[in-house]
């Protein structure tokens, strides 16, 4: 029933931007909370950002100042808009509704030097 479907990933170059949106079906994101992760082959989870379901964020130090989570409840969407891409940020990006536990199939963010 619940569905959250990732896209945005591509190959960019650093210093570039993509935005990230995770589509929701099945369940309303408004109101409920939402975290991005990401993962790199060999390396744990990381959560990166996440939104609130009073709409307040927070990010990993990593990404502070780079990322920035978002929601339209219209769109039953979530966004992750990234700036200032760096080569350590390649990873396949993940949606994750807490409580619930459902995660999404990821998308791929490459960045070249």
């Amino acid at each position: 029933q619940v569905q959250l479907v990732e896209s945005g990933g591509g190959l960019v170059q650093a210093g570039g931007s993509l935005r990230l949106s995770c589509a929701a079906s099945g369940i309303a994101v408004r109101l409920k909370t939402m975290e991005w992760y990401r993962q790199a082959p060999g390396k744990e989870r990381e959560l990166v950002a996440g939104i609130a379901g009073d709409d307040t964020t927070n990010y990993a130090d990593s990404v502070k100042g780079r990322f920035t989570i978002s929601r339209d409840n219209a769109k039953n969407t979530v966004y992750l808009q990234m700036d200032s891409l760096k080569p350590e940020d390649t990873a396949v990006y993940i949606c994750f509704l807490r409580v619930w536990g459902y995660w999404g199939q990821g998308t791929q963010v490459t960045v070249s030097s």
